[in-house]
């Protein structure tokens, strides 16, 4: 939980303790989408990101001003490498590391907006 908080920067909404030792803390992780991807696109992905196409099934992926230096800072905070930032076809800078929890985080970075992004082969979205 120190790590998502402290690190990443989701500010605490609420926690609850339970009388057997149970915990939960609910934290804001800003606005959310869900991406859903057949395996053939997640292996093009984690091939392009990583250098190998044996990511994990579920990721967290947050949007960021700044891949390198917040990358440098998850590192600083107890987060383990997996792939320095790398720029996509797509015009983002992704990173990716393991959490100390063992959860596999990309940072990203929109290089341009939407509707530019679109124009590139392969998003025709």
């Amino acid at each position: 939980m120190t790590f998502f908080r402290d690190v990443l920067g989701m500010a605490e909404q609420i926690a609850y303790d339970g009388a057997a030792g149970e915990r939960v803390v609910i934290l804001d992780a800003g606005r959310a989408t869900l991406e859903l991807a057949n395996t053939a696109h997640r292996r093009a992905v984690d091939e392009l990101e990583t250098g190998s196409p044996d990511g994990p099934r579920v990721r967290l992926a947050l949007e960021v001003d700044d891949t390198a230096a917040r990358t440098a800072e998850l590192l600083a905070g107890g987060a383990s490498p997996i792939a320095p930032p790398t720029q996509t076809p797509w015009r983002s800078l992704n990173s990716r590391v393991h959490s100390p929890a063992g959860l596999t985080v990309t940072l990203f970075q929109e290089l341009e907006p939407p509707e530019e992004r679109r124009r590139h082969a392969g998003l025709d979205g």
